[in-house]
């Protein structure tokens, strides 16, 4: 995506000087061994077989050790859920534990509810919960559904060729998310460029502690910005009534959660999906047929797609037994989503795109106490986007090969660079070239 190389190359100047406790300079980690990066990576749309084969034989494996500590990857259906529902005195998502924040200033601390444990995590959640309950949710509707029905607008005048990621994909959610949070239209430029190098582990550890550091101050901000006149969406709704309870860093760590989980995973489920229905008849007639159809739809892109690849990691506070597997205390646990939604324990035929298929119980939200709090409304945005797509453009079709779509290469987030599309079929001269 063009908005990446900006970010990269402002990335040295907002790179922290984080240090490890145990004086590991984490500046020093530009990339990560190939053993580790196994659930990272991906052959198009599906994991590499070499995932697959480990979940098969070995659902908790150990990955390397580094740093003195023991990096595990669970990969069964089973296995994950025990870790993600697994209880706080024996799991642990306080990153920051490990990484020393003395002299730090609060925008470089790390925080958020996917790494906090309770009660700090308890207290945090109770904030928003309430805001995204299905009746408060639902008046969010007309708005999701303007702002997909201008995007649309928008690319029917700039077609019939587009770039469905910048002008689809990533465009809903970024207005859908600014708005939810209400942020004001004219910091919206530069609060863009922020989400891509957020999920990106190409160059190791590095770029994401930075370009989150960065994420978090334009949020606290934000909030210093509202606490005298509070705005109308979720930030000012948190101020006028928590803000006596709630300092800037706090609310601005939960506005940077909700962006975390509601911005990049909703922009790259709407580009992959999007490429899923062009290349998929059936997964289009069924979204322009029915409520109950397009809600099979999207659960089974969920399912199938799973941007998230990996959940927050797990630290084991004492020795854990998983899958009958001895986990030493100080270890970590990463949870590969993607391999437990195609686990065979699940049903036969996981690896396939099937939108007829009965809802599968996935994982792509995570589970227990640290499941996607904005579940539902990634949900809503995503039955509202692609159904109104699918009904403006029903012979929407791919106009590249497989092998020049940008997939990324190694990101927590899967996702596809530019998806270039013909907003009303290919044309026999499209064919013969």
């Amino acid at each position: 995506m063009v908005l990446l190389r900006p970010i990269k190359k402002r990335v040295g100047k907002w790179l922290l000087e984080r240090t490890m406790r145990d004086g590991i300079d984490l500046r020093k980690l530009r990339f990560l061994p190939d053993s580790v990066t196994l659930p990272l990576r991906r052959d198009g749309l599906d994991p590499l077989p070499a995932l697959a084969e480990v979940r098969d034989t070995e659902p908790v494996t150990k990955l390397a050790d580094m740093f003195g500590k023991g990096v595990w990857l669970v990969s069964g259906y089973d296995e994950a859920r025990e870790v993600l529902a697994g209880d706080p005195d024996t799991w642990s998502n306080d990153l920051g534990q490990f990484v020393s924040q003395d002299g730090r200033s609060p925008e470089e601390q790390i925080g958020g509810l996917g790494m906090t444990d309770p009660p700090l995590h308890t207290q945090l959640r109770k904030y928003l919960t309430p805001e995204f309950t299905m009746r408060r949710l639902q008046r969010l509707q007309p708005g999701i559904e303007a702002i997909v029905e201008a995007r649309l607008d928008a690319m029917a005048a700039a077609g019939p060729d587009v770039d469905l990621v910048q002008e689809f994909a990533f465009a809903v959610p970024f207005d859908v998310i600014c708005d939810l949070l209400g942020l004001p239209v004219e910091d919206r430029a530069r609060f863009l460029e922020l989400g891509v190098a957020r999920f990106d582990l190409s160059e190791g550890g590095a770029g994401a502690f930075g370009a989150a550091a960065h994420t978090r101050e334009f949020l606290i901000n934000a909030v210093r910005e509202q606490r005298s006149n509070p705005g109308d969406g979720l930030i000012g709704a948190l101020l006028v009534e928590h803000g006596d309870d709630l300092d800037d860093v706090t609310l601005g760590g939960i506005a940077d959660g909700v962006f975390l989980g509601g911005y990049e995973t909703s922009a790259s489920m709407l580009a992959l999906g999007a490429y899923l229905i062009a290349t998929t008849p059936e997964a289009g007639r069924m979204l322009r047929s029915d409520p109950e159809s397009v809600e099979r739809v999207v659960e089974e892109l969920l399912r199938h797609l799973c941007v998230v690849q990996l959940a927050f990691l797990r630290f084991a506070k004492r020795d854990a037994t998983v899958g009958g597997v001895t986990i030493k205390a100080g270890d970590a646990v990463g949870v590969s989503l993607m391999a437990a939604n195609r686990d065979p324990r699940l049903g036969p035929d996981l690896d396939r795109f099937d939108p007829t298929r009965e809802p599968v119980r996935h994982l792509s939200f995570g589970w227990g106490m640290h499941r996607c709090v904005g579940a539902e409304l990634a949900r809503m945005e995503l039955r509202t986007a692609l159904r109104m797509l699918a009904e403006r453009f029903p012979d929407l079709a791919v106009a590249a090969d497989d092998d020049q779509l940008g997939f990324r290469k190694l990101s927590a987030v899967y996702g596809v660079e530019a998806l270039p599309v013909a907003l009303y079929g290919m044309s026999l001269e499209d064919v013969s070239a």
